[in-house]
């Protein structure tokens, strides 16, 4: 089934800004943490055997990371993070929910990975770091979703930038985020530049496995304008922004697998966006 055939907004506390969206989602993710540990899709014993969970262009895109400090923000359980650390990264991760961490921890020291994990809101990421500052920040696919203000994000962003550091974020299109798939393929379903909260009830979450306990989750739009000029509105420069026609995961029934591992509109289709990655930079020492 697909994902947003369901979808729907809730008038009551949504419009007049009532609904406690952080609430909400923290208790959702924190029900997707046990199974997502258990599914096929993160695949613990292949990533504990060695696997890596990042794209092989994002690995491209970022270049060299052996001894810069990178941080993951929205880490979730940590599998990103600790890719990267396997390349050589000094890693710190963060997410609001504390299972999530606890599961990162854990896996780190299991591994024998050198990790740092944190608890805290992604908008209090400066002061949850007392400061510090990083080569990298890192944000992977299916972040920016769950956050309703881009610009204070962006700022956060800046906020964690060492001079001459560089953000780099990999996430689902916001086109495609507007679309659903149907019998004739997919088609235009939402408002692109609707920017009120969208809440859902879904008992499932994206992986395989059991229903969750707390099913209601808040997601909000963000056209790709925006994120980029809030980036840019924070004193970043913007080194590139790529967008892909592929998509890391099974999005719609209809994409088909590819030998690499990811999933592609079928040929003789139309191609959408599916995903983008962008890279931005921290001014320099003067």
């Amino acid at each position: 089934m697909d994902h947003y055939a369901i979808r729907g907004r809730y008038a009551a506390g949504v419009e007049d800004g009532e609904i406690d969206w952080r609430a909400l989602n923290r208790a959702n993710w924190d029900d997707r943490v046990p199974v997502h540990l258990a599914s096929s899709f993160y695949d613990l014993p292949g990533f504990r055997a060695g696997a890596s969970t990042l794209q092989p262009f994002e690995v491209a895109e970022v270049g060299p990371v052996a001894g810069r400090r990178l941080v993951h923000l929205q880490c979730h359980i940590g599998l990103d993070t600790l890719s990267w650390a396997r390349r050589g990264a000094l890693v710190s991760g963060l997410d609001f929910s504390a299972p999530a961490i606890d599961a990162a921890r854990s896996l780190a020291a299991s591994l024998g990975l050198p990790a740092e994990f944190v608890v805290s809101d992604v908008y209090d990421a400066v002061a949850a770091f007392g400061g510090r500052r990083f080569d990298i920040v890192y944000t992977g696919i299916g972040a920016l979703v769950w956050l309703p203000d881009i610009p204070a994000w962006a700022r956060v962003v800046a906020g964690l930038l060492a001079p001459g550091g560089f953000v780099y974020l990999v996430e689902g299109h916001p086109f495609v985020q507007i679309l659903e798939s149907g019998a004739s393929g997919l088609f235009v379903a939402r408002d692109y530049f609707d920017a009120s909260p969208w809440v859902e009830d879904y008992p499932y979450t994206y992986t395989d496995g059991p229903a969750l306990a707390h099913t209601r989750q808040v997601e909000f739009q963000h056209g790709l304008g925006e994120i980029v000029t809030s980036l840019v509105e924070a004193g970043l420069r913007i080194e590139f922004l790529h967008e892909h026609d592929f998509e890391a995961f099974a999005r719609f029934e209809s994409l088909q697998r590819q030998e690499d591992g990811t999933y592609r509109i079928p040929p003789g289709q139309p191609r959408v966006p599916m995903m983008f990655s962008l890279r931005a930079s921290a001014p320099g020492v003067t």
